[in-house]
């Protein structure tokens, strides 16, 4: 089997601009073809990660799409930049990895999970993620209140969630941007501006006050999850980690810019769990954070930090270290997929990511099957490869930009 051309597509999404998912199919002499996708839709990384994938494509023409291996040592050490490269090279070489797995699963008429290494568990526990924003389609509001915290908690509770997690440093009690990016000359903060230093006791117990109420709203056995979006700095990251210890926090997500030393420093202060990934790509970049023991959960996304072969090994170096694993799904529904098929066979998962954006209807029509839990809990695809596919409708009219290399 060869590999003859690859599309590469940039998604255009009119109820969301800025959502600009970036997805690839390979083709192969055989008919069979398998789909990617380089998870950073978000942010402003699409246009490079649609161009990063291109230029990688042209590399794979001519070669056997099964032999992963090969194929992603080539793209790591022949391109100059892949070596210690960071997350445009990554979403790269992550978009085709994930499409050549999917391709192979087809081969051989199996789920990818099996030629993993089989299937551990099929009832995945699952979290409601980004609830800051609301939980349920198209509510995309801000939430400033304590009382709008704990009702979007309430919802995703009701719905069988038993863990959810929440950004309570978003925005003050009258909707001020505290995250920006802000006019300075207006008197608004720039990003991570107040955060990046030691906290006020105000902006402490805003917080607090929100962290108290989601508590309090939906008891002591459901579990939450305190991100950050490494916006803090270590030391304001310890001055509210420390405090909203009490509140039994599941783990502290990106507490500060990804760093070995800084992740010690804080881990070392805290008596809770802190958490890394989205943000830190492959086995090279992960193992100083094994080494020092410096988190005690790791997050890598498979759609930037090297795909299917690549986030296998660092979830194999992590069990080494009994570190647990929770992906960072926020992309399409392929990248839910290829998460729930490595996630299922690894001994050291332990929850599941379901981001708001996957109950956008924008979102769930750009792939052949809409991945919802039910009670929390997730089923593992069992089709052929990932178990689903781009649709129709991205191949056609969600088109924003397509090349095809050959």
């Amino acid at each position: 089997m060869k590999i003859t051309k690859v599309d590469v597509i940039q998604e255009k999404v009119p109820e969301r601009a800025s959502w600009r998912p970036i997805l690839c199919r390979i083709y192969t002499d055989e008919g069979i073809y398998g789909d990617g996708e380089a998870a950073l839709a978000y942010g402003i990384a699409a246009p490079a990660a649609f161009g990063m994938v291109r230029d990688l494509a042209a590399l794979i023409i001519g070669m056997d799409p099964l032999d992963n291996e090969v194929i992603w040592d080539k793209l790591y050490k022949a391109t100059f930049w892949g070596q210690n490269g960071g997350p445009v090279v990554f979403a790269g070489i992550s978009a085709l990895d994930i499409a050549l797995w999917d391709i192979k699963g087809k081969a051989f008429n199996v789920p990818i999970y099996k030629l993993l290494g089989g299937k551990r568990r099929d009832n995945l526990r699952t979290y409601a993620s980004q609830l800051t924003y609301g939980w349920g389609p198209g509510t995309n509001h801000k939430c400033c209140t304590p009382e709008e915290y704990a009702e979007n908690c309430r919802i995703a509770v009701a719905q069988g969630y038993d863990c959810v997690k929440l950004d309570f440093f978003n925005y003050d009690t009258d909707g001020t941007v505290w995250n920006g990016p802000g006019n300075p000359e207006a008197g608004e903060p720039v990003v991570g501006e107040i955060q990046t230093r030691l906290l006020s006791p105000y902006y402490v117990k805003v917080v607090e006050d929100r962290v108290a109420a989601c508590r309090e709203a939906i008891g002591p056995n459901v579990d939450i999850i305190m991100e950050n979006h490494s916006i803090p700095d270590a030391q304001s990251a310890v001055q509210l980690g420390r405090v909203m210890e009490k509140y039994n926090i599941f783990y502290f997500e990106e507490p500060n810019t990804p760093s070995p030393k800084t992740a010690k420093f804080i881990s070392s202060k805290l008596k809770m769990p802190i958490s890394h990934g989205e943000r830190v790509y492959s086995r090279w970049q992960y193992a100083p954070y094994f080494e020092d023991q410096s988190i005690q959960v790791i997050q890598p996304d498979l759609g930037n930090c090297g795909g299917i072969t690549e986030g296998k090994k660092i979830c194999d170096m992590a069990y080494v270290y009994d570190i647990s694993v929770q992906a960072h799904v926020c992309a399409s529904p392929l990248s839910t997929a290829a998460a729930l098929h490595l996630e299922c066979v690894i001994p050291n998962f332990v929850i599941h990511e379901h981001h708001q954006i996957n109950l956008e209807e924008y979102n769930k029509r750009l792939c052949t099957v809409d991945f919802q839990p039910v009670d929390g809990k997730f089923k593992v695809p069992e089709g052929p490869g990932l178990g689903c596919e781009i649709s129709d409708y991205a191949l056609t009219e969600g088109v924003g930009e397509k090349v095809t290399v050959e």
